[in-house]
């Protein structure tokens, strides 16, 4: 069972590794919000065909309504949008890399709204390494960076920062109602699906059928495995191996955005952007094992790290 788990776990970043080319081809035919509606739609069918199977769905939960609405907006349609627009401004190699950076986000925003998250020198430290290798791509000083870059790289930045409040939100409001994970991030998707259904225009949305690869990257590879099947796999992982094994699924999917980058889409990527992502992702490493989390092995894992 446990081998099953880290073949699922392989899977899994596979899958979320591959967002960035699926949304980056997608927003060359379609806006970022259409792709954001196809994703949340899509997603959600599997998800809500699971929870409907193991019965994880109660009407009492509607008097959570609220909290649902919430993280619907900050763990998926405003942080979908963020990361959308980000995407398709930035190459896809650089978005990906940038992504590293989501569990730097989550940390700040628990270490400001919850008194119970440690702070120490380690992961002080790691969090300000990790910082320095956003700087080195964003590069602030470089007056040749070009209004586009530094606009992608601020969409990202608010979209991670969207998931890090998401985060620190669950934990405060969601883990002690003792919903399941399921019925939770099923409520999130349908949510997001209705917001987003009613609030973009869909004009000109079918052109993503002009060219079949992208309508099945979007489709199949973002919307139902990407996002769909994704959340399904990390609770999967999660319970097999517990929270924190699961979480280190987060180094993965930079690594793989970097590489589609460049061998499918022929992006070009310097040293410097490789340095950056390996100081991130070093960052997050220190700053993760300076951090004691109250529950490890709390299979609910409302802290899912996400990172498109």
């Amino acid at each position: 069972m446990q081998k099953n788990a880290y073949l699922v776990f392989g899977l899994l970043a596979l899958v979320w590794g591959l967002t960035f080319l699926f949304n980056k081809t997608s927003s060359t035919l379609i806006s970022p919000e259409q792709v954001v509606v196809v994703r949340v739609v899509i997603g959600f069918i599997p998800v809500f065909a699971v929870a409907m199977i193991r019965r994880k769905l109660r009407w009492a939960h509607l008097r959570h309504i609220h909290h649902f609405a919430v993280m619907s907006l900050l763990a998926a349609s405003v942080y979908y949008i963020s990361f959308a627009r980000g995407i398709a401004l930035l190459p896809t190699s650089v978005a990906g890399m940038l992504s590293g950076a989501i569990p730097m986000f989550s940390f700040v925003a628990a270490a400001i709204f919850l008194r119970s998250e440690p702070i120490n020198r380690r992961s002080i430290g790691g969090l300000l390494f990790g910082f320095a290798g956003v700087m080195l791509i964003a590069q602030p000083w470089n007056t040749s960076v070009s209004v586009n870059d530094l606009a992608g790289i601020g969409y990202i930045a608010f979209g991670s920062a969207c998931v890090g409040l998401s985060f620190v939100y669950a934990r405060r409001f969601l883990s002690p109602l003792g919903i399941s994970s399921l019925a939770l991030c099923t409520y999130q998707l349908g949510l997001a699906s209705i917001m987003m259904l009613t609030f973009t225009d869909m004009t000109n949305a079918d052109a993503i059928f002009n060219d079949w690869k992208i309508a099945t990257g979007l489709i199949v590879g973002l919307g139902l495995f990407g996002t769909g099947i994704a959340f399904i796999c990390y609770y999967h992982v999660v319970e097999k191996l517990g929270a924190v094994k699961a979480a280190s699924v987060t180094y993965i999917p930079p690594v793989i955005g970097l590489i589609t980058g460049i061998l499918i889409l022929g992006e070009t990527v310097t040293v410097l952007h490789v340095v950056a992502m390996t100081i991130i992702l070093s960052g997050v490493f220190i700053m993760q094992s300076g951090r004691t989390p109250a529950n490890p092995t709390d299979t609910r894992a409302h802290n899912r790290p996400e990172p498109a």
